[in-house]
């Protein structure tokens, strides 16, 4: 889980739910219900993860949950922290806010984890509307008209739409504040709230309202699901923004007791020569991951005439590179690396360097493929004067390509 900064905006899924008005399902709570392909759930984290100005991440799931959470974000490594949610919405959220306090990010998006079509619009214009002293929602105003009923089923006046806004998420707040409103109505036992914002005016905090959008829509009924599915389905003329990226580096050896590549440092009876620390294999995936979103090379973000970067670990320029890729909503899909190379053998180090690249990237280490190959002693790799290096990395972007 990343570690938090002090101007870090967070996010709070709530998804502890157990959706009943949307009946029973063989795939469990609504919230893990497919729409599109993929779980309901997971459409509202990829919304948020994808999103440059997102940090953390906590996920408040029910107890008996866990199973169909794991299987619903295992591509999304340790992005996401998992809580056990309460017994209602409102006592799941301060579980989730209390787990963000160390350390405390400034500002916390709660957003309701079956709004699976919440876009980076929306939560942009409520980061935007974010201050201090003030909080923000997207809502939509209302535009039915509106009728009071008494209990006989009689109509007893019309309501005046003036000025009326229908709530939707992720609502934002000063993380401080809210988290003391949260824990305040916790303590005087008051559970009448129905969403976040109305803690927040309780406690005296102003919110202000921002454009919602009419797709921001919160999935209650079966047939609520159903129609989501069919939207998707019916979007399936176009194709996935997903990219291929390639990487090629080449290092040749000199005296040393040891090579690093793809950040594992391996016994050797001669290093390899560069103005860091040589890493052929995390240059390579570099060059990859910065193609993807047409950044340039390695040597544009860290010039070989830059002394900084004398003997530097080649983990920053890869974590540089998916750092570029995520400020672009992009999100990694996997990265395979061959290295080429007489000697070492690379075998006994597949794991550790797999291990090594996923903390670096932020993804599954399952993502990640480290392959071997001799030159079958030709060139100056058969020579055993060097070492080669062939990266390619996939990412999905946000968007689509209208077939």
């Amino acid at each position: 889980m990343p570690s938090g900064q002090p101007d870090e905006i967070a996010a709070v899924i709530v998804a502890a739910g157990r959706g009943e008005r949307a009946g029973h399902s063989a795939d469990g709570p609504k919230q893990y219900r497919s729409i599109g392909g993929k779980a309901i759930l997971k459409h509202t984290l990829d919304a948020f993860a994808s999103h440059p100005a997102i940090g953390r991440i906590v996920v408040a799931i029910h107890a008996d949950d866990r199973a169909l959470f794991e299987a619903t974000a295992d591509d999304m490594g340790g992005r996401i922290q998992v809580v056990t949610g309460g017994p209602t919405r409102q006592a799941s959220t301060l579980k989730a806010l209390q787990a963000l306090q160390a350390p405390a990010p400034r500002s916390v998006l709660i957003h309701d984890g079956v709004r699976p079509f919440v876009d980076h619009a929306v939560i942009g214009r409520v980061i935007d509307a974010l201050s201090a002293q003030s909080g923000a929602l997207p809502a939509l105003a209302v535009s039915d008209t509106l009728k009071r009923a008494g209990e006989s089923g009689m109509i007893e006046g019309t309501v005046d739409r003036q000025g009326l806004f229908a709530a939707q998420t992720p609502q934002g707040f000063p993380f401080a504040v809210i988290l003391d409103a949260h824990e305040k109505a916790a303590a005087q036992d008051r559970q009448d709230f129905t969403d976040d914002a109305a803690i927040a005016e309780w406690a005296g905090l102003d919110v202000r309202v921002v454009e919602g959008s009419p797709d921001n829509v919160k999935l209650t009924w079966a047939r609520d699901i159903a129609m989501a599915d069919e939207r998707l389905a019916g979007s399936m003329t176009n194709f996935p923004d997903v990219r291929t990226g390639n990487g090629y580096d080449v290092h040749s050896f000199e005296p040393g007791d040891h090579v690093t590549l793809c950040g594992v440092a391996i016994p050797h009876h001669a290093k390899l020569s560069g103005h860091s620390d040589a890493d052929v294999g995390l240059h390579a995936l570099t060059d990859a991951l910065l193609a993807t979103c047409g950044e340039g090379d390695i040597g544009t973000h860290f010039p070989p005439s830059d002394p900084q970067w004398r003997g530097a670990a080649s983990h920053i320029f890869a974590e540089h590179a998916a750092g570029i890729v995520r400020s672009k909503g992009g999100r990694i899909a996997n990265a395979d690396i061959t290295l080429i190379c007489e000697a070492p053998k690379i075998g006994p180090h597949r794991a550790a360097m797999q291990d090594a690249i996923a903390r670096m990237l932020g993804i599954a280490a399952e993502r990640i493929s480290i392959k071997a190959t001799t030159n079958e002693k030709l060139g100056f790799v058969g020579r055993e004067e060097g070492i080669a290096a062939i990266a390619t990395a996939s990412v999905v972007y946000p968007g689509s390509l209208a077939e």
